[in-house]
């Protein structure tokens, strides 16, 4: 553009000012033609949460440069309520790791928290956004059991505690408002006192939804199925690390049930699913559960989102070959972070393969022949090229879906438009 002489300098004003008016407009119908008001869809662009459908939040994942907000799955699809009815051990079931270390949770009188974090909402939000397996180290310590994640001599210092009993008491509330739900704990055991985790079910009123070891199978059989469980509202499962409180006080010994890989960095090293050591061989006949872990030794929130994402895929099929079976559980820190789809995805296509032999397990239709698939949309993490706004600040995730802080890029653009127009 030529510069403007003074002479004509009224003409090239106002020739800026309709290239601007033109320049906004084109804006504006570029905003009015994308999604808002909760008709966004997963993976479409968003500028504030509110633009997303149910069980979506708007975010975006900087760790694999995507740094435009989509609309982002917080809720996982029950997969009993597409096909149910069959054994429990041929579902794959959401896991939380270190379900009860949860960032910014409020801290305790007297208690000092020196952990490392690994989920961003209450157990009770996680249960409702569809995660159905905790896992949790317990601990006792003054005549009580607590929770604890941090370096082992740090627990028994009374540090990063919280009692048992809260976290035990959100499980009991979501099965008593869920009668058709069934839940897994899996503890990490370091409690002494004797029938002290029996006592503890027993106060926080989870004995009445306990599933019995006697009816456990011990050579590979299938489960009862989730029908069965729930008509005799044996909804929760509780596996221990320590070998002797089968024995004691009925509680089942995790590596008699299940086989399980490596935790840490080695359970998310690329094209490897080595076993963890207590396991037998991931391919072993003689457990009927297979539980797969997929978190790195330090979490770091920020890079979830990518961990989530291909790599999270790439590892399901490497384990899928180790183990010659789907896992049926899928362990994971900050569950909700993901550059669209997540783990809610993952969990979806491996109930989709074992289920109905589909896709995802959306396709799945109840009654028909194994391989009969309906014809679904299935998100892709192709990239965005609506710049429609961005957010600043860390998820929350006060609801069953989350909340992020988002500034509406447009309203800045239309701040700057007088100015600009003042300033030729």
């Amino acid at each position: 553009m030529l510069p403007c002489s003074a002479d004509h300098r009224g003409l090239c004003r106002a020739s800026s000012a309709g290239y601007l008016s033109l320049l906004l407009f084109s804006v504006l119908v570029t905003i009015s033609a994308a999604c808002s008001n909760g008709a966004c869809q997963v993976l479409e662009a968003c500028a504030a949460a509110t633009d997303c459908g149910p069980g979506l939040y708007c975010g975006n994942c900087p760790a694999s440069g995507k740094n435009q907000p989509v609309c982002t799955r917080g809720q996982a699809i029950a997969p009993t309520s597409i096909i149910n009815g069959l054994p429990f051990n041929k579902y794959t079931w959401l896991v939380t790791h270190n379900s009860f270390s949860i960032v910014d949770a409020p801290p305790l009188p007297g208690v000092q928290r020196l952990t490392f974090y690994n989920q961003e909402d209450t157990v009770t939000n996680q249960l409702r956004n569809g995660v159905r397996g905790l896992m949790l180290d317990v601990y006792d310590f003054e005549n009580d059991i607590w929770l604890c994640h941090s370096f082992q001599r740090q627990c028994f210092n009374f540090t990063a505690f919280q009692p048992a009993i809260n976290t035990l008491t959100e499980v009991e509330a979501f099965l008593s408002q869920n009668p058709t739900e069934i839940v897994t704990i899996i503890l990490e055991d370091y409690v002494k006192a004797p029938k002290g985790l029996t006592t503890l079910f027993t106060k926080a009123g989870l004995d009445k939804y306990w599933f019995p070891v006697s009816k456990m199978p011990r050579k590979g059989e299938d489960w009862p199925t989730v029908t069965e469980m729930v008509q005799e509202n044996h909804r929760l499962l509780v596996f221990t690390s320590d070998g002797s409180k089968e024995a004691l006080e009925g509680i089942a010994y995790q590596w008699k049930y299940m086989v399980e890989n490596e935790s840490g960095d080695p359970g998310v090293k690329p094209g490897s699913c080595p076993k963890r050591k207590e396991s037998k061989p991931l391919n072993s006949k003689s457990a009927s559960l297979f539980f797969q872990n997929y978190f790195p030794t330090y979490p770091v929130e920020a890079e979830a989102c990518k961990e989530h994402s291909t790599s999270l895929e790439e590892m399901v099929g490497t384990c899928y070959k180790a183990a010659g079976a789907m896992p049926n559980f899928l362990a994971v820190n900050f569950y909700m972070r993901s550059d669209g789809v997540g783990v809610f995805d993952a969990v979806d296509r491996m109930n989709g393969r074992t289920l109905c032999g589909c896709s995802t397990v959306s396709a799945c239709q109840a009654g028909a022949p194994f391989g009969s698939c309906k014809n679904v949309s299935i998100p892709t993490r192709s990239p965005v090229t609506n710049n429609a706004g961005s957010f600043t600040g860390s998820v929350q995730f006060a609801k069953s879906a989350s909340t992020v802080y988002s500034p509406n890029r447009l309203v800045v653009f239309m701040f700057y438009i007088p100015l600009m127009a003042f300033w030729l």
